[in-house]
């Protein structure tokens, strides 16, 4: 199950051991890691800060808080990402094992299990480092070499975040997207609430896990209202149409 990270995170408790860059899921990532959080945290100390990493001033300090975080206190991604769809899935509350299918890209980590312990940070995607470049372009390389998700794949990123690890043929083959449609329009906002809650679906539901995107399909509609289409090219992927929730 691939997730987007949220906007909203937590900024992590007072207390605790910083973050450990080879202790996190895919640590062949730990070179690509040091980069960015070096690139991020020299931007975030310049005065155009704001301007580069597209927040307002309303963030300045959630901005400056990116100079610490190699040395902040970090806590499971599980409890660091707190928004619309973090809430609606509700990962602390998950089974170990349920939690485990679970992977979330991230423009600064590049992907996590929920049990990676992390800061909070900010820093979108759609972002273009000095010294590193757009972060989609930069991370796409290194996913493809590291995630290889097995059986079928719920994929539950927005756009920029897909951008940053495209399937292969075989991959996509068994790769489901989540459509969020209100009376027959897709919906934006909405949408992260119902794809957490088709998440938390099919991650408490029991029994064996889908095999196929048709057998997705079933256990999804098990609670919602859902179509599955193929996809449009041979090398592409199946998509969930899900009335919003």
């Amino acid at each position: 199950m691939l997730l987007p990270p949220s906007e909203t995170k937590w900024a992590g408790p007072r207390r605790g051991t910083p973050v450990r860059l080879d202790a996190l899921t895919s640590p062949a990532l730990t070179p690509a890691r040091e980069q960015v959080l070096d690139a991020l945290a020299e931007v975030s100390a310049r005065p155009d800060a704001a301007e580069v990493l597209g927040t307002g001033p309303g963030l300045a300090g959630v901005v400056a808080a990116n100079t610490t975080l190699r040395t902040r206190p970090a806590a499971p991604a599980s409890r660091v990402y707190a928004g619309v769809l973090f809430d609606a899935l509700d990962l602390p509350t998950l089974r170990p094992a349920a939690a485990r299918r679970v992977l979330v890209v991230s423009a600064l980590w590049g992907v996590l299990r929920p049990g990676d312990r992390v800061p909070g940070y900010r820093l979108s995607m759609g972002t273009s480092l000095p010294g590193v470049g757009p972060l989609a372009a930069f991370w796409r390389p290194r996913l493809t070499g590291v995630l290889a998700p097995e059986g079928v794949v719920l994929d539950c990123r927005s756009a920029a975040y897909a951008a940053a690890w495209v399937p292969d043929a075989g991959t996509a083959a068994r790769t489901v997207g989540v459509r969020v449609l209100s009376g027959g329009k897709i919906v934006s906002h909405a949408a992260k609430r119902t794809r957490g809650l088709v998440a938390r679906h099919l991650l408490t539901r029991g029994g064996r896990a889908p095999g196929t995107p048709a057998a997705l399909h079933d256990a999804v509609s098990e609670a919602f209202d859902a179509k599955l289409l193929e996809p449009a090219r041979r090398s592409g992927t199946w998509t969930l149409e899900v009335e919003a929730s």
